[in-house]
C-alpha cells in the first residue's frame, strides 16, 4: 500500500522532477494518441470493407452464372429454379440483362451501365429496394425506368421526366454501325450510398429489355445471393457440377477481389505504421522513468536506510509506468470510440469548419465515411499497448531496486 502511495506522489509532483515530469506526460498523450488512433483507423478500414462488400455484392450478387459464349440465357426460368435447389444456403436468385448502353437528356450524355430485371426481383434486390428516394415500385413496368440520386442531379432529371437510350444496332450500314434509341420515363430515382452506382446505373423492366436488345426470353445473367458471404466458393463449386458445362460461375471474391485486397493491405500497412506511434510512447516511458530515477536518488536512499526493501522499491517504479501504461491506454479507447462511432458527423463539422470538402464521394466510392469497431480488434490494440508498456517499466524499475543507499548518500 505504501510502495503505491509513493508512486501516486512522484507521479503527481513537479518538484525534483524537472524534464522526467514532462517526458512522463508526453508518455501519456503519446500511449493515448497511439491506441485512439490504431482504433479510428481499424473501425473506418473494418467500415469501409463492410460498406463495399455490402454496396458491391449487393448490386451484383455474391455469386454470378452467365453463358459461355455470351449469347444469352434461354430458359433461364427453369435454371433459376434448378439454381434454388443446389443448396439450402442459397436465399435468392434474380435473372437480369446487364447492358452498357448511353442516356442523353437535357443536352448531356453520358455511359450507363443498364440492369434490367422483373418487378418482383427488385424487390428482392433489397439494396435499391430499400433505398428509393422518389417514386413507387409499383411504378417499375412498361417504359418506366429508375436513375440514381447522383444521375438525377448531374442530368438534371425528376419523377416523370423522360430520357432517352440509345444503343449500337445490330444492323450495318453502308455509313457504319447504326445506333438504336428509344425514350424512357423516369419512375423512380434511389439512392444505395455508393457514388459509382448512384450515378452510372439505370434500372429498367426486364420484359422492356429483352424487346430494346433483341434478346426475346433471355437473360445475360443470373445473379445468386447467399446467407453468408465466405460460403460463396463452395457453393459455386456446387453450382458448377449442377449446370455442367456451357455457363460460367464467379462469385465475388474472384470478380472483386482486387478492391477489398486492397483494402485490406492497407489497414495492415496503416495498423504497422500507427504502431509506431505506441512504441515512440514506450520509449518515453523508459527515458522518463529512467530520469524521475536519477531525481530520487536520495528519495530512494532514504527510504531504503528506513527498511524498505529493494522490492518495494521495484514495486514503486513499476506501479508508475504501469499506470501511464494502463491510463493512457484506457483514455486512448474512450477518445477512438467516441471519435470512431462519430466519424461522419465530425466530418461534417470539420467540412462546415474548414469549407473545404474532406471526403470526396468520386475517389472513395461511398457518400459518407463508414465505421465498424472490431471488439476483439480494440482488445488486442489495448493489451498490445499494456503489455509494451509494462515490459518498458522493468529496466528502470530494476535500476533504481539496485541502487546502493551508501553510494547514492555520498553524491
Amino acid at each position: 500500500m505504501i510502495e503505491r502511495f509513493i508512486a501516486f506522489r512522484y507521479l503527481k509532483s513537479r518538484k525534483n522532477s524537472g524534464f522526467a515530469y514532462v517526458v512522463t506526460w508526453f508518455s501519456f498523450i503519446g500511449i493515448a494518441l497511439g491506441v485512439a488512433t490504431l482504433i479510428i483507423v481499424t473501425s473506418v478500414m473494418n467500415g469501409f470493407r463492410a460498406e463495399l462488400l455490402d454496396k458491391i455484392v449487393g448490386m451484383k450478387g455474391h455469386i454470378v452464372v452467365s453463358d459461355v459464349e455470351h449469347q444469352g440465357i434461354s430458359g433461364y426460368d427453369n435454371v433459376s429454379k434448378q439454381l434454388g435447389k443446389v443448396d439450402s444456403r442459397i436465399q435468392k436468385v434474380i435473372p437480369q440483362m446487364e447492358q452498357q448502353a448511353v442516356v442523353m437528356a437535357n443536352g448531356q450524355a453520358r455511359g450507363v451501365l443498364v440492369q434490367a430485371l422483373s418487378q418482383q426481383s427488385l424487390v428482392q434486390k433489397t439494396l435499391v429496394s430499400e433505398h428509393i428516394k422518389a417514386g413507387k415500385i409499383a411504378d417499375f413496368k412498361g417504359r418506366s425506368i429508375f436513375i440514381g440520386r447522383r444521375m438525377a442531379e448531374i442530368l438534371g432529371l425528376k419523377i416523370g421526366d423522360t430520357l432517352e437510350l440509345m444503343t449500337p444496332d445490330n444492323e450495318i450500314s453502308t455509313m457504319g454501325t447504326t445506333v438504336k434509341g428509344e425514350t424512357y420515363t423516369i419512375a423512380g430515382i434511389f439512392e444505395v450510398g455508393m457514388n459509382e452506382y448512384d450515378k452510372n446505373i439505370v434500372l429498367m423492366p426486364l420484359a422492356e429489355a429483352q424487346d430494346f436488345w433483341e434478346m426475346p426470353e433471355k437473360v445475360s445473367q443470373i445473379e445468386i445471393f447467399i446467407d453468408d458471404v465466405d460460403n460463396s466458393q463452395e457453393i459455386a463449386r456446387k453450382i458448377v457440377q449442377t449446370l455442367g458445362s456451357g455457363f460460367m460461375v464467379l462469385d465475388w471474391k474472384h470478380s472483386d477481389s482486387s478492391i477489398f485486397h486492397a483494402v485490406e493491405v492497407e489497414k495492415n500497412v496503416m495498423t504497422l505504421i500507427l504502431s509506431i506511434i505506441i512504441l515512440v510512447a514506450v520509449f518515453n516511458i523508459i527515458s522518463g522513468l529512467t530520469m524521475l530515477t536519477s531525481s530520487k536518488i536520495k528519495d530512494i536512499a532514504i527510504l531504503r536506510t528506513m527498511g524498505m526493501t529493494k522490492k518495494s522499491i521495484l514495486k514503486i517504479f513499476f506501479t508508475i509506468g504501469s499506470s501511464i501504461g494502463l491510463f493512457g491506454t484506457a483514455c486512448g479507447i474512450s477518445l477512438g470510440l467516441v471519435v470512431s462511432l462519430n466519424i461522419d458527423r465530425i466530418k461534417q463539422f470539420l467540412e462546415k469548419f474548414s469549407d473545404s470538402k474532406l471526403f470526396n464521394e468520386e475517389i472513395y466510392f461511398l457518400t459518407q465515411i463508414p465505421s465498424q469497431t472490431d471488439w476483439v480488434e480494440v482488445s488486442c490494440i489495448s493489451v498490445f499497448a499494456i503489455i509494451l508498456c509494462l515490459l518498458a517499466t522493468i529496466y528502470p524499475a530494476q535500476k533504481a531496486a539496485k541502487l546502493d543507499p551508501v553510494e547514492a548518500l555520498r553524491v
